[in-house]
């Protein structure tokens, strides 16, 4: 195992990944009345973790807090890859950032959704999820390797 292989890209999408995997057990959403609901968590002034407010979701961006302390461990090992390092985390931040916008801005869970705010721990998977974004773009950038051309180009 050699640590010394892991570049700057890794260690910032690494840091994310840790942030992501903190932030589902942080408030989320703070409920605001008595009437506010989501899932088990109810108002008034309370707030709501990652865990408790996202049923499916929660899974999903734990594997996605995941990914690049796999890309790590492959890097350390030495093992090659058929792919260009850091392209797969990419997508995987990617879809983790549109979750974690879509869930907090877009489409809030809960009732009445004028009563759900989001809280820290949102911006915490926020943060977390731009920082495995950026390490995995940096880490693609630097293996560089061959640009494949797109089909029917000569």
């Amino acid at each position: 195992m050699d640590f010394k292989q892991l570049d700057r890209g890794e260690l910032i999408a690494a840091l994310g990944g840790v942030l992501l995997a903190i932030s589902i057990f942080l408030a989320w959403y703070s409920l605001g009345n008595s009437y506010a609901q989501l899932n088990s968590c109810r108002g008034p002034n309370s707030s709501c973790s990652g865990w408790n407010a996202l049923t499916f979701l929660r899974f999903l961006l734990l594997l996605a807090a995941i990914a690049p302390a796999i890309l790590a461990y492959i890097i350390v090992r030495g093992h090659a890859l058929s792919w260009p390092r850091g392209e797969l985390t990419a997508f995987v931040a990617l879809a983790a950032l549109t979750f974690i916008i879509f869930r907090g801005v877009i489409d809030k869970p809960g009732t009445p959704s004028g009563q759900i705010s989001i809280d820290y721990g949102w911006w915490v998977a926020l943060v977390g999820g731009l920082l495995i974004l950026t390490g995995s773009i940096w880490r693609s950038r630097e293996s560089g390797g061959a640009r494949r051309k797109p089909p029917g180009v000569l």
